[in-house]
């Protein structure tokens, strides 16, 4: 359905979900299969919101993994990934109780990561508070 405003044409937006990820979910999984579960949703075009964050290892194997499928899987044109973590301004104790909670919770609850194709997700743009996700038509 493509919509007019002034006569121009805004163009068609696909449709796509938005899937939120509790890191319960997750949790018990390995590194391999957290990757396979998000990239599962992702080939879906789906967006992700994952409650924390992966480790630095699983968000570049998570994008190294999405490179090789470019041009081997249909209509696939990688993805765009964002974390936004609520550490910023806290206090050396307060930075320290956090990471002793993480540890003990064995996940970063304060930090959502958005994972999104590429084919949807034009553009994301991080702010110390917000991601803004940029849609293509």
């Amino acid at each position: 359905m493509t919509q007019k405003k002034g006569g121009k044409h805004l163009g068609q937006i696909k449709g796509f979900s938005i899937q939120f990820l509790p890191y319960s979910e997750i949790k018990a999984l390995n590194s391999d299969d957290r990757i396979r579960k998000i990239l599962k949703i992702i080939l879906d075009n789906n967006i992700v919101i994952l409650q924390g964050r992966l480790t630095a290892n699983e968000e570049a194997r998570l994008i190294g993994d999405t490179m090789a499928m470019i041009g081997h899987v249909k209509n696939f044109r990688g993805i765009e990934l964002a974390v936004i973590s609520g550490n910023t301004g806290d206090s050396l104790l307060g930075k320290m109780a956090k990471g002793f909670a993480n540890v003990l919770a064995g996940g970063d609850f304060s930090a959502i990561t958005v994972i999104g194709p590429a084919s949807i997700v034009k553009e994301m743009k991080r702010n110390p508070k917000k991601i803004e996700l940029l849609l293509n038509r």
